[in-house]
């Protein structure tokens, strides 16, 4: 789908016009209300405009560096210790209210809300064939978004039945994160309602994708009956690929353990960096996770950021497949390409906090990319994979008392793939089991930009991450202008 090419023009004025610098509480442009009458006419305006909904999903690169860089996964990197600051402050938790990659974040996420929120207003003005799923699209999506926001910010404004106007100035209030689960909730009941199983354009939410999502969020708030019921819905839909790291080369995208998988193309071919990631159709952020000044086959030259750490690499046990899939050992690497280029071999260029190892899921390959190359990367982002899947509904299942038979199926379901055998399957019970879930969680998903939020909602942060504060770095400072325009309390000890 790569959502879905370009925009058409006045699907671009229609959104962008209402999104202004102070992203919650702006200063609104009312004159778009003409617009919007004229255009909502036709069962094509609806779908233009749900593209259009789709497109800040693809924005959420930001997102994903952080969830390893703030956790013990990786460290920040870069060229230099002041090589995007707001990176550089999350690896030694020290972010602040001004934290750009924070504001980017908080931004980008209101204006897919704002953009859903727009087809709700609208919702009432044209009956056609389809609009329920196109409206469980339209609900699978702002679930998603607040859902990023709850987990980055916890308290946050909560808003649904229209865009924001200038009426709005002032007015807005934090809701507490209670509330704005019970909405993501609805939400995604609402998608799963409407949602077929299967959708001919790829990267288009499907029911159980919105049913996974919705576990996902039950598994957050230790609601594990409701989740281990809503996953075990996927359970069995999907499939784990015999070989573990194909999944994440350009032949395994939207292959059968892909659940939710964010689409990036490099047909765009764009050039403009005075307005990325908005503008292109790539995947901004892998250029992020390469190697600087790379030379060598199979990869491609990149900005060193998001290095994994050696202690992660060498928690891999041995025979472990996802070790040497996940991570990207360069030395072991070179030693394996000796003979490349006539003998000279593999080089690269060391970066801040260097460590030797680069992140092998999300990472620059050669030949993938056009245009202006940093901002072109075909690269797809798999958001919900279906080993995350079998590893919530095992954890769910332990954690809620209702079944350690079921835990350990499904945990061993991954393991079996990793390893290749049945021998290293898991056979604890009660806490130690948990424990093992919850290990087995980073070693499956490591550098997918997960593991923060993790050890967050089990309660492990402080005894993982160092300089981790109990009570204050469960979540990250409120943009300090959203403070200063619209009043919002900030979060404690930023």
């Amino acid at each position: 789908m790569k959502y879905f090419k370009h925009i058409i023009v006045l699907i671009a004025l229609l959104f962008i016009a209402p999104a202004c610098t102070n992203y919650v509480d702006y200063k609104a442009v009312e004159n778009y209300e003409i617009t919007a009458d004229v255009y909502f006419q036709s069962k094509s305006d609806y779908e233009a405009a749900v593209v259009g909904t789709y497109d800040p999903i693809q924005w959420t690169y930001l997102n994903v560096l952080i969830g390893d860089i703030a956790s013990d996964n990786s460290l920040s990197g870069g060229e230099s210790a002041t090589d995007v600051i707001g990176l550089q402050q999350i690896d030694n938790m020290t972010q602040t209210p001004n934290n750009d990659n924070l504001t980017s974040i908080w931004k980008w996420m209101y204006e897919g809300i704002n953009r859903a929120n727009y087809l709700e207003e609208n919702k009432s003005k044209l009956d056609f064939d389809g609009k329920e799923i196109l409206y469980g699209e339209v609900y699978f999506l702002r679930a998603y978004y607040y859902f990023e926001l709850v987990k980055f910010f916890g308290d946050v404004p909560l808003f649904t039945e229209s865009r924001l106007t200038a009426t709005d100035s002032g007015t807005l209030q934090r809701a507490p994160k209670e509330e704005v689960y019970t909405q993501i909730e609805k939400d995604l009941q609402n998608a799963v309602a409407n949602l077929p199983t299967s959708q001919a354009q790829k990267g288009r939410a499907t029911k159980y994708a919105a049913l996974a999502l919705l576990g996902k969020v039950y598994l957050y708030q230790d609601k594990f009956t409701d989740a281990a019921n809503t996953l075990e819905q996927v359970i069995g839909v999907y499939s784990l690929v015999p070989n573990y790291g194909d999944q994440f080369l350009k032949t395994g995208e939207n292959g059968p353990e892909s659940v939710f998988e964010i689409q990036y193309t490099k047909a765009s071919k764009w050039y403009d960096w005075g307005f990325v990631p908005q503008g292109t159709e790539g995947n901004f952020g892998i250029i992020h996770n390469g190697p600087r000044a790379f030379s060598g086959p199979t990869y491609a030259s990149g900005w060193s950021f998001n290095v994994p750490t050696e202690d992660l690499y060498n928690s891999f046990s041995d025979g472990d497949t996802r070790k040497d899939a996940s991570i990207l050992n360069m030395a072991k690497f070179a030693e394996d390409n000796a003979g490349y280029n006539n003998g000279e071999g593999v080089s690269y260029a060391e970066g801040y906090k260097n460590t030797g190892y680069f992140n092998n899921k999300y990472i620059p390959r050669a030949g993938e990319t056009d245009g202006q190359p940093e901002l072109n990367y075909l690269t797809n982002y798999r958001a919900i994979r279906y080993a995350d899947v079998l590893l919530m509904a095992a954890e769910a299942n332990n954690r809620g008392s209702i079944s350690d038979d079921k835990a350990q199926n499904y945990l061993n379901q991954v393991r079996d793939r990793a390893f290749g055998d049945t021998a290293h399957e898991i056979t604890a019970t009660g806490s130690t089991l948990t424990q093992a879930i919850w290990d087995e969680r980073n070693f499956e998903l490591s550098m997918e930009g997960v593991h923060f939020f993790d050890l967050v909602r089990t309660g492990q942060a402080a005894s993982k991450i160092n300089s981790f504060v109990t009570g204050k770095n469960e979540v990250f400072p409120i943009p300090q202008q959203e403070v200063d325009i619209s009043g919002l309390t900030q979060n404690p000890g930023y």
